[in-house]
């Protein structure tokens, strides 16, 4: 339930009804918007008495929320989330560019990229020290060392560094050590897991699910959120369909779905999202045109050589390239595109 208070309303009149409401074991979040302050109230709203509150001579308009996700519904936060990371905001007017390779192999091969990617105006370094394969047999990251390479990155480039934590087993070494943690799409409706990220204050990109629904996405950033942690990014990575000619089916609707119903930045990933490398360019310039707050992009020295998904890899050369294309479209978007320029 929702309740858009009148505007003008004054402070003590708004501090009784939230005691009120409150003592009634509902749970108040409270958002001052430009011209009006919403309260949401989080839990069984069926005994709440409408007539009483609406007597309360303060509220404007009392809306209930259809949506089971309450947090993450745009209704309770009619405006945008930004996710702050160092003197990064991530869904706000800045663009945010996130570029690595799928794995970290090698110190040589993590600074190569590092220092490329920066250079092409990347204030991110993604990096999988733990990966998550459906052949076991196939490489699975350097795990422990692999993180320590991210933070030498980091330290020798001055990038945040992104990675995927698969257990709540390595979740104090993550909060200690990454920047951001990316909650993967096998890992998407892992809720203990999510409820674990939730009792942290750590930025998380949340991918959706490989067959997952909007409604299935958003609930499950919504676990997140119930606990306490607001700091949630979504990312559009491909769902699974019935087309084999790529890896997955990028869903570019998603971005302005999402954007709609819910406050959350969201990111695309073009990358995995087909599989393929020469599609990479295409999706992204979809991606920015379709409104989304930033891309994650795969980028290694040497694709064909690539311990894990070289197919859909850019070089370095190909990443600028791309770069200086999504400058021209950011340009016309009206989101800031000069971090990103050489």
């Amino acid at each position: 339930m929702i309740l858009v208070l009148k505007p003008k309303t004054e402070e003590d009149k708004i501090l009784e009804l939230m005691k009120t409401l409150e003592n009634e074991n509902i749970r108040v979040e409270r958002t001052k918007g430009v011209d009006y302050t919403i309260l949401a109230l989080i839990g069984d709203t069926r005994t709440v008495n409408e007539g009483s509150i609406e007597s309360s001579g303060i509220v404007h308009r009392l809306i209930r929320v259809q949506e089971p996700y309450k947090q993450v519904n745009r209704l309770f936060h009619p405006d945008n989330s930004t996710v702050k990371v160092g003197d990064c905001e991530i869904g706000g007017k800045e663009f945010t560019m996130i570029a690595g390779p799928c794995s970290v192999e090698s110190e040589e091969q993590l600074l190569a990229v590092a220092h490329e990617v920066k250079k092409s105006g990347a204030k991110f370094l993604r990096g999988g020290a733990f990966k998550p394969r459906t052949s076991p047999y196939s490489f699975q990251g350097l795990g422990s060392k692999g993180l320590e390479l991210l933070k030498l990155a980091k330290k020798e480039t001055g990038l945040y560094i992104v990675s995927e934590l698969l257990s709540v087993d390595w979740l104090e070494r993550f909060v200690e050590d990454v920047d951001i943690i990316q909650i993967g799409a096998r890992n998407m409706q892992n809720f203990s897991l999510l409820k674990e990220l939730g009792r942290t204050d750590k930025p998380v990109i949340l991918k959706r699910g490989l067959s997952a629904t909007m409604e299935e996405w958003l609930m499950s950033a919504e676990y997140i959120i119930s606990e306490g942690n607001k700091n949630v990014i979504l990312c559009e990575r491909g769902i699974r369909t019935f087309e084999n000619y790529t890896r997955n089916t990028f869903d570019v609707s998603a971005i302005p779905m999402v954007k709609h119903y819910s406050h959350l930045p969201v990111l695309a990933d073009p990358s995995h999202a087909t599989g393929l490398w020469w599609m990479v360019e295409p999706l992204a310039k979809a991606a920015v045109v379709a409104g989304a707050d930033g891309l994650m992009i795969e980028v290694h020295p040497n694709p064909a050589m690539a311990l894990s998904d070289g197919a859909q890899s850019l070089k370095p050369e190909t990443y600028r390239n791309l770069m200086n294309e999504i400058n021209i479209l950011l340009d016309r978007t009206g989101k800031n595109a000069e971090e990103l320029k050489q």
